[in-house]
């Protein structure tokens, strides 16, 4: 069973709850968050990222830079940009795309669930990157990017969740990127209970996206666990914010691929493997692939349809993922690309970036193929998740993206 708990919501007072909300801090590099962050003192980026309050020759793994993100979050708390409720809530979170919404629960999940595997992964960490998170949750005593998690849909809990949206929102705006933000504090005590008791009733939940954040939240958790050997299970380090979403609200868009060379074949050569495994049509202009097992491919400014052929097709969770096949019987053994995490020949392209920018990145960047793809499904992703296997990098791409600084967790320092 699954401990869903209500927090101590820390919150954007509503005035400046448009101007607090940011995206992900690790969809920036560093240029590109210090121009975000300089846009407005009060986005939440400066924090998330504080080397953005330094020069940029400063380490920004130093610990001044950690200790930087803290005096400005309690400062802001101070100043009341911020403030704590007095009561433990829960909250609801909608977000709203091209006219279709998603609604997710605004909550803290176990660290003991995710230990326990209630919680499942998908994918796999790089150290450096969980570091990073450590030090910032550490040093600031706060979850400030909540992890995104989905469930097999429940109709009770959509039903309280129904309910408490008939409120008046704690906050309403359109972001500059046009994603509609919805907020609502759900603080009935009957309602509570309900969402408590509803997920002890659900034995599994699934990490959409945030791994990295997840297990940097546990690690903190754990960490205040030595620090406080009386520890009675109840402490706020016990638990790291998460926004829960039904799977069946959710959009994972396609993540496609350009290399940047042929590994010394000609484009005849290249077509010619790439028709071992695939059966390949050309096209007349680029579109999206519109079933599972199909790529749309772009070489030498020219589409191709690639399907793959019946004896190439598994059953496998990880092993009959498109971005699987695609890897494991082109990529690697024809283009030589065998470890794509770490491959400067290989880039990802996020499909919200849509067919155009795959033609431009080969036309005018001189990338010499890309490949776009069908989306990985959610069943997919909760197939992998339950086999206890991990996809390959790059499978999904979530959109719309969470807002960082709408709700932070607090914990004991």
């Amino acid at each position: 069973m699954a401990e869903i708990v209500p927090f101590y919501g820390v919150l954007p007072a509503k005035k400046y709850a448009s101007r607090v909300a940011a995206l992900p801090y690790d969809v920036y590099s560093r240029e590109e968050a210090a121009a975000a962050a300089a846009k407005d003192c009060l986005s939440f980026l400066n924090i998330d990222r504080p080397e953005t309050q330094f020069d940029p020759a400063q380490d920004m793994y130093a610990p001044e830079v950690y200790q930087k993100a803290d005096e400005m979050l309690q400062a802001e708390i101070a100043e009341g940009v911020f403030i704590q409720d007095s009561e433990k809530n829960y909250y609801i979170y909608e977000l709203t795309m091209n006219g279709r919404s998603q609604t997710g629960l605004v909550a803290c999940a176990s660290i003991d669930d995710y230990i326990h595997n209630v919680i499942r992964k998908h994918e796999n960490t790089r150290a450096e990157k969980e570091e990073d998170r450590v030090h910032h949750v550490d040093q600031c005593s706060a979850q400030t990017g909540p992890i995104f998690l989905a469930y097999h849909r429940d109709e009770r809990v959509a039903a309280v969740i129904d309910r408490a949206k008939r409120q008046e929102p704690i906050f309403d705006f359109v972001s500059e990127d046009g994603i509609g933000h919805r907020g609502w504090r759900m603080d009935d005590t009957s309602d509570i209970l309900e969402i408590c008791e509803a997920f002890t009733a659900i034995d599994r939940i699934y990490i959409a996206d945030g791994h990295h954040r997840a297990e940097s939240a546990v690690r903190v958790g754990l960490m205040r666990r030595a620090e406080h050997p009386d520890y009675d299970g109840s402490e706020e380090f016990n638990y790291f914010l998460s926004v829960l979403f039904p799977d069946d609200e959710l959009l994972i868009m396609d993540y496609n691929r350009v290399v940047k060379d042929l590994n010394g074949l000609t484009v005849q050569e290249f077509l010619k493997r790439a028709g071992e495994t695939f059966a390949i049509t050309p096209c007349e202009m680029g579109q999206k692939p519109q079933k599972k097992g199909c790529v749309m491919m772009y070489l030498d400014s020219r589409w191709y349809h690639m399907e793959l052929k019946e004896q190439y097709r598994s059953t496998d969770p990880v092993e009959g993922l498109d971005v699987s096949v695609l890897q494991n019987r082109l990529i690697g053994p024809v283009l030589d690309i065998q470890d794509p995490k770490r491959n400067w020949r290989i880039d990802f392209v996020g499909g919200i970036r849509g067919i155009g920018e795959l033609e431009r990145l080969v036309d005018e960047e001189g990338w010499a193929v890309a490949f776009a793809m069908h989306p990985t499904s959610i069943a997919e992703l909760f197939a992998v998740a339950d086999a206890g296997l991990l996809m390959p990098p790059k499978s999904t791409w979530f959109e719309p993206k969470l807002r960082s600084g709408l709700f932070l967790h607090l914990f004991e320092r």
